[in-house]
């Protein structure tokens, strides 16, 4: 891809799980080089997360880690140390999170390396912030979804707490990261200065119940599961349709009406019960089995031609196999198969922002990131020979 603003830009990535690499890959496909500092033995863990696996690797370190170079490095060793300390004197960019404390305590923290890098944009990504009662407490996405308040409102109102289905707080926290990072970097084209950011899953978790939050502090009212309803919004919601299901976003009273024509049940818009939306989300379950009766009454596709017609938005129910496989997907070539990834959700000038190399073999770049670092083949030969560094076979592009 032509967009690469941070072509030139060394990132150090010390970071595992989910949340830290999603940011150092972003960072990576916008062009900057990214070194990930890896345990020599097994490298980062979710490498044997699975299966699934695919020639190995565990898919969620695949999906995570494109666009960066391995180097595997015993960063408890203090030759190891040393060796992380000379990537950060010449880096733009560290970015950490590991369990709260730790970097400092090795050596590697803010003030350390920013003293010795001044220019140096150091990024920590941790599970609940910096300060408060619970900010050396470890955290990973469940945990935080569960702690934030997210899993009390996720699931059926019958059933107990569900964790959403997909990693959203890992991702968008690892979003916050690489939004930080990109933004400091600006400032520091100004100030000639760099910056420390920080960011944690419980930060972005609240950010994520942010209506919620406000709607209890407005109202005292509680939240509570509502299965795909919507609190706010009446009818916003999968119905059960012949043979799948139908998600359905009638967001205002011109679209409800439209809606109630398309199911021929026009006289119900004009129901006093159901005419505006405080009354529809007042009247949600009379209005929700008035219309779940008659989406049951045709097929899927049916009822999406219809509404589509009416100008009502809604969207099939699809399991994974069905979005690999629709023409809206193969459009917008998100899938990269051939990198074992996926595509990012930006394009610039009409180009989307792609990975430019899968996720690397473990200690792949050990050799060649030591030899940029300053060290001779032949310290780098003793360093992997001690066991404080590891080499692979080779990069896996």
């Amino acid at each position: 891809m032509s967009f690469q603003p941070l072509a030139g830009i060394r990132v150090v990535d010390v970071t595992g799980s989910l949340a830290g690499p999603h940011c150092t890959e972003v960072l990576g496909a916008l062009g900057a080089d990214v070194v990930k500092v890896e345990r020599p033995e097994s490298g980062d863990d979710t490498r044997s997360w699975g299966p699934p696996f695919w020639d190995g690797e565990g898919t969620l370190f695949l999906a995570a880690n494109a666009n960066k170079r391995s180097l595997a490095l015993r960063i408890s060793d203090p030759r190891g140390l040393e060796a992380l300390l000379r990537l950060a004197n010449r880096a733009d960019v560290f970015v950490q999170s590991l369990r709260p404390g730790l970097a400092e305590r090795s050596g590697f923290g803010p003030d350390a390396l920013c003293e010795r890098n001044p220019r140096l944009v150091y990024c920590s990504i941790g599970a609940f912030g910096n300060v408060g009662p619970l900010r050396d407490a470890p955290g990973y996405d469940p945990l935080i979804q569960a702690a934030s308040g997210i899993m009390s409102v996720t699931g059926e109102p019958e059933g107990g707490p569900v964790r959403a289905g997909a990693s959203l707080v890992d991702y968008m926290t690892g979003m916050w990261g690489a939004l930080g990072i990109v933004a400091a970097l600006g400032e520091r084209e100004r100030t000639g200065r760099g910056a420390v950011v920080d960011t944690s899953l419980y930060e972005t978790a609240l950010g994520l119940m942010s209506y919620h939050l406000t709607g209890f502090v407005a109202s005292g009212s509680m939240p509570g599961r509502l299965g795909t309803e919507f609190p706010l919004i009446v009818p916003y919601q999968a119905f059960a349709t012949r043979d799948g299901h139908l998600m359905v976003a009638a967001t205002n009273d011109r679209l409800f009406a439209a809606l109630c024509a398309a199911l021929e049940l026009a006289d119900t818009a004009e129901d006093p019960r159901f005419a505006t939306n405080p009354a529809r989300v007042e009247n949600r379950i009379a209005l929700r089995e008035l219309l779940a009766a008659r989406f049951a009454d045709e097929p899927t596709e049916a009822w999406l031609e219809r509404l589509g017609g009416a100008g009502v938005p809604a969207a099939p129910v699809q399991d994974v196999a069905a979005v690999v496989a629709h023409p809206q997907t193969e459009a917008l070539a998100m899938l990269e198969p051939d990198l074992r990834a996926l595509g990012h959700a930006l394009s610039v000038d009409g180009e989307r922002l792609r990975n430019r190399t899968r996720a690397p073999a473990l200690g792949a770049d050990t050799r060649a990131v030591l030899l940029e670092a300053g060290y001779s083949s032949e310290e780098v030969d003793a360093l992997v020979a001690s066991g404080v560094a590891a080499t692979g076979n080779g990069p896996a592009r």
